[in-house]
This record gives structure tokens, sequence and C-alpha cells, in this order.
């Protein structure tokens, strides 16, 4: 009797669908366009209307976007169902879900502001709104575990975090045009509670344990966002304009402090994490040219802020496009540290 062939041990073996590695993170890439098509409209007193034509264009990319990968995540969630359960048990992973709903809330206002009414924009926005509360209860819901299993852990302190519990503060941008200023401010109010918390948990992650990996290193951009956009929210309320300025000027010494990072940066391999310096860069220059006047230092300046963040995102855009067609991006994570803080403190602690 013959023996049974074997399999040669090189043979190829079948890899994962790409559509497995789809991680929510991807939504940033609509975050980062809506925030550039909302800073082009907030050129058009500078710029006129060739400012409003690049803002409806970038817009309908993101609309586009967004299309193509609402339809890709759920078939990933019918096809990957296990990808989705892993993804709302990582430590990092897991902040990025909110991605989606502001993604939505980002669209409405986009389309607010292009001067798109009716019920469903406004519907839109809705949605998006209480996707954003429901993924930021969900998110301070797994820090009642503490240090356990799908707890607070120090992998997990990272400044994704800023994106399910600070995001709500962008709820007012459409929903005070849109006439629903007392809840906007509702959610604006919950956005705020915890952005210092945030602040001090990212603080002593890196005072006790150190910065994040290395492929994150991008997100420290995100830094930038909360003061930009709450800055933007307080107009809308009709906050006195010197009350932004000192926003504006924490954005603006954010951005002076992550960019001590922009070389690091560049040296790093292309990765869907440096979409995370999009949206702030974009947010920065939207609150710069809300202040600015007709001419100026300050309208120079944001002129010059706006061309910054469109060059980063018309990169990020060309990287996205190569990363795609080279199969860099749709591939797993590497590995990275999901040590629970307790487990951390613990050797720091038996140390000498």
């Amino acid at each position: 009797m013959s023996a049974p062939a074997l399999s040669p041990p090189d043979a190829p073996r079948s890899s994962p669908s790409p559509l497995k590695y789809l991680f929510p993170g991807w939504y940033a890439i609509v975050m980062g366009l809506c925030g550039l098509a909302l800073a082009w409209h907030r050129a058009t007193p500078l710029m006129g209307e060739a400012a409003t034509a690049a803002a409806l264009g970038v817009g309908l990319l993101a609309a586009a976007v967004f299309g193509v990968l609402a339809v890709a995540t759920l078939l990933r969630g019918l096809r990957h169902a296990e990808a989705w359960a892993e993804d709302r048990q990582h430590p990092v992973r897991h902040s990025f879900i909110a991605a989606l709903p502001i993604a939505i809330i980002l669209l409405a206002t986009v389309a607010q502001a292009l001067g798109l009414h009716g019920a469903p924009v406004t519907l839109l926005w809705m949605i998006g709104a209480a996707s954003q509360l429901v993924v930021t209860i969900w998110v301070l819901g797994r820090w009642w575990k503490g240090n356990g299993k799908d707890g607070l852990s120090w992998a997990g302190i990272t400044p994704a975090l800023f994106i399910p519990i600070v995001g709500n503060v962008l709820v007012p941008l459409a929903g005070v045009p849109m006439g629903y200023a007392q809840w906007s401010a509702a959610q604006f109010g919950a956005g705020l509670l915890f952005w210092p918390v945030v602040m001090i948990l990212i603080g002593a992650r890196i005072l006790v344990q150190g910065p994040w990996p290395e492929r994150l290193r991008p997100a420290s951009f995100i830094f930038i966002a909360p003061p930009a956009v709450v800055g933007l929210a307080a107009l809308q309320f009709g906050a006195p304009e010197l009350l932004a300025w000192g926003l504006w000027g924490m954005a603006m010494f954010s951005a002076a402090w992550v960019a001590l990072q922009a070389r690091a940066i560049a040296a790093l391999p292309f990765g869907l994490a440096h979409w995370g310096m999009s949206f702030p860069l974009a947010a920065l220059a939207a609150l710069t040219l809300r202040l600015a006047g007709p001419s100026g230092f300050m309208a120079n300046l944001a002129v010059l802020l706006l061309a910054l963040a469109s060059l980063v995102i018309a990169g990020l855009v060309l990287g996205t496009v190569r990363g795609l067609r080279e199969g860099t991006l749709l591939a797993p994570e590497p590995a990275g540290p999901t040590e629970p803080a307790a487990a951390s403190l613990r050797v720091v602690a038996s140390k000498p």
C-alpha cells in the first residue's frame, strides 16, 4: 500500500480576505475629508466661490468614501463576525469604533454647511449624535471593570481615546443651526466632562509606561482636535470670541508640541494611523479661518494652515491608494502590548 501523499512543507496557504482587516479606524479617512471640506467652506469669505467649490468637491469625496466603507463594513460583519468581536475587545482598536458615528455627524455637518437642509440631513445628524453617545457610554462602561479583562489598561490609553470620549463636542456644529441647541449643549457638555480626565490618563501612561507604540505616533496629532472643535462649537453657541481665542491658543500650542514628532512620523512606513493627523489639522485651519479677519496676519496664517491641511490630506490619499494597491494596508496589525495597568504597575514597583 502506498503512503498517502503529503503536502509540500512550503505549499502556499490561503490568506484571509482583506475585508477582515477593515478596522473601524478606516472611518478616520471620512473624518479627515469632512474636516477639510468644512475648512474650505470657512475659507469662502477670504477666497470666494472657489473655496465653496473645493468644499463641495471634498465633501462629495468624503460621502463616496463613506458609502464604500459602509458597504464593506456590512459585508465584514456578515462574513467576519469574529473580527468585529476582536475590535470590541481590543484595548486600542475599540476606541476607533467611535470613528463611524463621528463620520456620520461630520457628513451631516458638511451637508448643512453647504446648504443641504431638510429631513434626510437632520435624520443623518440624529443617527450620528445618538450613536456617538451610545459608543461613549459603552467605552466608559469598560472603565468600571478596572484593570481586568476588557477594562482600562495602559495599552488602551492613547490619544485615540479622545475619539469616543470627547467626540461629542462635534454635535453642535450642525445641531445648533438645525435648531437643536439644547440637545447639542447637553451632548457638548458630555464631551467636555472627560476631556481633562483623558489628558491626565495619557500623562500618567507616558510617566509610568512611556508613549504608545511607534506605529501609533501620528495619533499624537489628535491632541490638536479637542480645543479646535470646542472653539468652533462654542462660537456656534454665541460664546464670547475671547473664549474661542483662548481655545485657539490651546490648539496652536498643541500643534507646536506635536510638531516635534514630525521627523519621527516621516520616518515611519505609511499606515492607517497616519490619518490621525488629518482631522486635527483641518479643525485647526477651520478655527483659524473662523477667527481671521479679511486681511492681516491671521488671514495669512489661516490660508497657510489650510494649505498645510490640504497638502497633508492629499498625501494621505495618495499613500492610501498606493497601500491598497500594494496590499500593505488591509493586513494584520503588528502585535502590541496588552498588559493591564495593574500588571505594569507591579513591574514598575518591583524595580529597585
